[in-house]
């Protein structure tokens, strides 16, 4: 500079002046396209991975934008997808959340298409504006709507409370005339209402086939593609607590990411596509998962192993690979999470001993969520006995066991279950818990842990109850009686039992012995007592109540003599003063209050090897 003339240095700072001051001025270009500026006919490009981890592209054809001027006012971006396979294959489930980029910015995520046999692959596109915005709103967690749970619960009453909590999945408007049609005067806003999110691929690991089949059409009208694959040997084979903080490897938009709900021996994962990576900020799908709103789930990476053509519903064929971070939000437009350390998930431990000399143990961790948990929980179960133990024929299962809840304790599981399909039951009676649990109208309740361990045989070990009695016809007051009651097995062998039953010093008039199994004592408590199935007032009583949930291998034995008692706040209170009636008589109003004429005088259960049935009462007249 020093050699130049000053004139021409005066010249070059005049200039580099000038073109920091145009710069300056400039508009900063956005990284996204937005919606308005959008016009049919344009060519955007898209990615995404159709096998292995290479990233193909593919052009959208803009056709124009659908606007839903009623509600949150969503619009979504409508194209004409061609390029790799989608000639042949149409839109593909898997694709939800493939990146589209016009000039080199982002439009959105591929996230709907135009229903089944379509001749051409149209999708709806979710600007990625709608994404993010969603991504940042953070009101708690939507509560579950009730759901009610027959008693005595049966497998398919199971099956329909999980499918009653689930919401359908909605197509983007439900009417033509919710639809406003932008940028194309020859789109007719009716298509809105035939376009639907792109089916989700749901890769289950290890599960039976019959014992994941009768819940497979409740995924499938959700929007999912259950696809029964191997166990993933990326997978740990446990990812119990805090899955650790993994270094992520750098993920790319238009890779395929995964959202783990079981993992171990068992497997279960939903796959869809990355759309953008901000930082450690990740969106996908351009459409919700299931809705949830706020979430705990692990994200992971996934391998797109081939495609799968179909004229119905093509879709990815994938495997979920190693942990990577957190899928933390769960909206209408996006699903989105943070990379790094995955989310502490519910440890569950099985241990099958068979007479056949054989035990297995199964590790298994699940997502903590009022929503699958129940229904990750009865797969488990299911799966392991179905797996190991025959499925056809008669059999039985002695579960015992715990489910650990954060802060209240335990919920304890033993009884006993025999029949032609006993393995059913098994995983009802640990599931229905666990369900209500979750789904309390009381307060949260998070369960920590379940350990179960099963005892299963090849012989049915079920007995009738044939007769009661004991010696004589009278009985004196403070005095013991012989019980006596016979059983006879499926084999027709004979067993007695006897109970001594101590006779009050009250007793007055005659009293009434009754022996029965845990149903039919239920139905009398019901029906005398006016004591429903999980009538509780608080989250401690329910607890109470599950605990002491009667059981198939017991029989329980009741002294009933008249008397004053109340069912208050649904306890059965017997052999009241009758100070303390009258003064529950007259508050009748200050809460939960039912007079009874039936005092309970003793109570006992017997333990049995049987699945016990039957209910017998005898009379006793007590001597003066």
């Amino acid at each position: 500079m020093r050699n130049l003339p000053l004139i021409v240095v005066r010249l070059l700072a005049a200039v580099a002046a000038l073109v920091v001051l145009l710069v300056g001025g400039l508009p900063a270009q956005s990284r996204t396209f937005p919606v308005d500026e959008l016009r049919a006919g344009m060519v955007g490009i898209g990615r995404t991975v159709f096998e292995g981890d290479r990233l193909d592209e593919f052009q959208a054809h803009i056709i124009g934008v659908l606007h839903n001027v009623i509600g949150p006012r969503r619009d979504l971006i409508l194209a004409r997808l061609e390029g790799g396979p989608l000639a042949r294959t149409g839109v593909i489930a898997g694709m939800s959340g493939s990146p589209v980029y016009i000039d080199g910015r982002l439009v959105g995520a591929v996230s709907y298409s135009l229903g089944q046999f379509s001749t051409e692959p149209i999708a709806g596109i979710t600007p990625i504006g709608e994404m993010t915005d969603a991504a940042t709103f953070s009101a708690p967690r939507r509560q579950v709507p009730a759901v009610a749970l027959d008693t005595p619960l049966t497998p398919e009453g199971l099956i329909a409370s999980l499918r009653q909590a689930f919401s359908a999945v909605r197509p983007f408007a439900d009417s033509p005339g919710d639809i406003q049609v932008l940028g194309n005067a020859e789109l007719h806003a009716g298509i809105g209402t035939m376009l639907r999110p792109i089916a989700t691929p749901l890769t289950l690991g290890g599960f039976d086939a019959g014992a994941i089949a009768p819940l497979a059409s409740v995924f499938r009208d959700q929007g999912f593609v259950p696809v029964v694959a191997g166990v993933s040997p990326l997978m740990p084979r446990l990812a119990q607590g805090a899955s650790g903080a993994v270094a992520a490897p750098r993920l790319r938009p238009g890779d395929p990411v995964g959202v783990s709900l079981m993992s171990g021996d068992l497997q279960m994962g939903a796959t869809g596509t990355v759309t953008e990576v901000d930082g450690d900020r990740v969106y996908a799908f351009g459409h919700p998962f299931y809705g949830l709103g706020p979430t705990q789930f692990p994200m992971t990476r996934a391998h797109i192993l081939t495609l799968l053509p179909s004229l119905a519903n093509s879709s990815k064929i994938a495997s979920t690979g190693e942990v990577i971070g957190t899928i933390e939000q769960d909206r209408a437009t996006t699903i989105a999470g943070t990379l790094g350390a995955g989310p502490t998930l519910i440890p569950v431990h099985i241990t099958l001993k068979s007479e056949r000399g054989i035990e297995e143990m199964f590790d298994m961790a699940m997502v903590n969520d009022r929503l699958f948990t129940p229904t990750l929980a009865y797969l488990s179960i299911l799966s392991t006995l179905n797996s190991y133990e025959r499925q056809n024929g008669v059999a039985s299962y002695t579960v015992r066991g715990t489910a650990a809840l954060k802060g209240h304790g335990s919920v304890a599981f033993e009884n006993l279950f025999t029949g032609d399909q006993p393995s059913l039951g098994a995983a009802a009676y640990v599931v229905a818990p666990i369900n209500v649990l979750l789904r309390n109208d009381f307060e949260d309740v998070e369960l920590e842990r379940l350990d179960l361990q099963i005892e299963a045989s090849e012989e049915p070990r079920s007995a009738t109850l044939e007769r009661v009695w004991v010696d004589g016809r009278r009985a004196a007051p403070g005095t013991t009686v012989q019980l006596k009651m016979l059983l006879r097995t499926y084999r027709g062998e004979e067993i007695t039992q006897t109970l001594p039953v101590d006779i009050p010093a009250r007793a007055r008039g005659t009293v009434s012995i009754m022996v029965a199994d845990g149903t039919s004592l239920s139905q009398w408590e019901a029906r005398e007592l006016r004591i429903q199935p999980l009538q509780a007032r608080g989250l401690p009583q329910m607890i109470r109540v599950l605990n002491n949930t009667r059981k198939h291998n017991r029989l329980y034995v009741r002294l009933l003599g008249g008397g004053n008692g109340a069912v208050v706040e649904g306890e059965s209170l017997s052999s009241l003063p009758s100070s303390v009636m009258a003064v529950l008589e007259s508050d009748r109003n200050g809460g939960s209050f039912s007079p009874l004429r039936t005092a309970m005088l003793g109570e006992w259960d017997i333990a049995t090897e049987h699945a016990v049935t039957g209910a017998r009462t005898l009379t006793l007249a007590i001597e003066e």
